[in-house]
C-alpha cells in the first residue's frame, strides 16, 4: 500500500478560498424540510431519532458536528472537519507557533508512522525518527483509530507530559518515548557559511514569512562575497503553506513554470510561474531531501529539477502530491478539503510517488558529520556556474 501523509503540525499545502458547501448551513440547516432524495430523508430521520429516543440529550451544534465529521471521515485522509478549536490551531501553526510535540504523522500501509520530527521540537530531542510507528499513546492503543483521533491524544497543555510507545523501522522492539509537551516558536529558515563562498541554508518548514525569511538569509550569505554555490536542506521538512513554496522556487528562477494545480471544478486549476530574479546569479544549487520530505518540500525539489537550476540529492521524497482547501462553514468552523493534485514543471505526478533524487544517498546516523552536505559541497565545487 502506498503511503498517506496528514499534518500533525496542520501546515499544509494548502488553497484557502470561498467555496460554497451545498449542505454547508450545519446547525440551521431545518432537517423537517425534507427534499426528494431518499438518503437525505434517511439522514433527516436519523438525526430526529437521536435528538427524541437517545439515551441522554445532545444538543443540536454536537449532532451536527459529530454529522460533519462522520462525513469527512469517509472520505481520504487528509479530508477533515474542523471544530473552533482545530480551526485556531491550524490559524496559528501555519505561523510556526504552537503546542504539542512537534511531529509528523502520516499513515504507511495503514499504520500511524512518524514521517519528520520538526527541527528542535520536544520530539526531535526526544530521539523520534521517520519511519518510526506508534503503537500506543499514554495507554491508548492507535490501532483503529483515525489520524485525526491520534493527533487529539498528542495535544495538550504546555508542561504536561505525554507517553508514546513506538516501533522503529526494520525492528520489532517496542520503545518508550516520555515527551513534554511545549510552546514550539519554528524558525523556518536557518543558515550558515559552510567555507568561504558557499553557504547553506535549512527550511524546516513552508510558512507564511519563509519566503521573506529566506530572502534575508541569502542578503547575510552574500553580505560580503557571492556566493559560488549553495546547498538547500529540506530533509525531514513536512511541507506547509503552498505560496511559501512558490515563493522558495522563485528565488532561484529567473522564468518558467513553478507548479500547477488540477481538479474537478476550473478554480481548482491553477498555474504559477517565476516571476523575479535568480538570487544567486546562476550559482549551482544543491537541494538535499529524503522520506521526510513532504508536499510543499516537493514542489520546490521537483520544480527546480525540472528546470534542471539544481542537482538533488538524497532518497526518494515521501509523496504527498494533493492539495487541501479550507472552506469556512461560518466564523468557528470549516472543512479541510482534497481539491487537487499538483504536477511538477514537466508534469509529473508526485502523489504516492515523491521525487526522485539524481544521486541517491542513504542518511548516515552520525550526528557528528553530515556526509550528505559534504557530499553536496564537493559536487557544487565540481559545478560550472549556469
Amino acid at each position: 500500500m502506498q503511503p498517506r501523509v496528514v499534518t500533525q503540525l496542520a501546515v499544509i499545502v494548502s488553497i484557502v478560498g470561498g467555496i460554497t458547501l451545498g449542505v454547508a448551513a450545519h446547525r440551521h440547516l431545518d432537517l423537517r424540510t425534507n427534499g426528494p432524495d431518499a438518503d437525505m430523508k434517511d439522514f433527516a430521520h436519523l438525526i430526529e431519532t437521536i435528538r427524541h429516543d437517545y439515551i441522554e440529550p445532545v444538543n443540536d451544534e454536537e449532532l451536527f458536528d459529530n454529522a460533519m465529521r462522520g462525513v469527512m471521515r469517509g472520505l481520504d485522509s487528509h479530508s477533515t472537519f474542523l471544530d473552533e478549536a482545530q480551526l485556531a490551531i491550524l490559524t496559528e501553526q501555519t505561523t510556526g507557533r504552537f503546542v504539542g510535540i512537534g511531529v509528523e504523522l502520516g499513515l504507511v500501509e495503514s499504520r500511524v508512522t512518524v514521517i519528520a520530527p520538526i527541527d528542535d521540537s520536544p520530539a526531535q530531542q526526544a530521539g523520534l525518527r521517520s519511519g518510526d510507528m506508534l503503537i500506543r499513546v499514554n495507554n491508548d492503543p492507535v490501532k483503529g483509530q483515525t489520524l485525526s483521533e491520534v493527533v487529539n491524544l498528542l495535544r495538550g497543555d504546555p508542561g504536561s507530559a505525554v507517553t508514546l510507545a513506538i516501533r522503529r523501522e526494520g525492528t520489532e522492539e517496542t520503545l518508550d518515548f516520555d515527551i513534554t509537551r511545549r510552546t514550539i516558536s519554528v524558525n523556518s529558515v536557518r543558515s550558515r557559511e559552510l567555507e568561504p563562498g558557499y553557504g547553506y541554508v535549512r527550511i524546516s518548514q513552508f510558512q507564511t514569512r519563509t519566503g521573506r525569511d529566506l530572502e534575508s538569509a541569502l542578503a547575510e550569505l552574500q553580505k560580503h562575497r557571492a556566493l559560488s554555490g549553495l546547498v538547500l536542506d529540506l530533509r525531514n521538512n513536512p511541507g506547509g503553506v503552498l505560496q511559501a513554496s512558490v515563493a522558495v522556487a522563485d528565488t532561484f528562477l529567473e522564468e518558467g513554470l513553478i507548479v500547477y494545480t488540477e481538479g474537478r471544478k476550473p478554480s481548482s486549476t491553477l498555474r504559477y510561474t517565476a516571476a523575479g530574479a535568480d538570487r544567486l546569479a546562476g550559482a549551482p544549487l544543491a537541494v538535499l531531501i529524503n522520506r521526510g520530505s513532504a508536499s510543499a518540500s516537493e514542489i520546490v525539489a521537483g520544480a527546480l529539477q525540472d528546470h534542471g537550476r539544481a542537482l538533488v540529492l538524497g532518497t526518494p521524497s515521501f509523496g504527498k502530491g494533493s492539495v487541501q482547501t479550507v472552506v469556512p462553514l461560518d466564523n468557528n468552523r470549516a472543512i479541510k478539503l482534497t481539491t487537487a493534485l499538483y504536477f511538477t514543471p514537466s508534469g509529473r505526478s508526485i502523489q504516492e510517488l515523491g521525487i526522485q533524487p539524481d544521486i541517491e544517498i542513504e542518511p548516515n546516523d552520525d550526528d557528528s558529520s553530515d556526509l550528505l552536505v559534504a557530499e553536496a559541497l564537493r559536487l557544487l565545487k565540481e559545478t560550472p556556474r549556469g
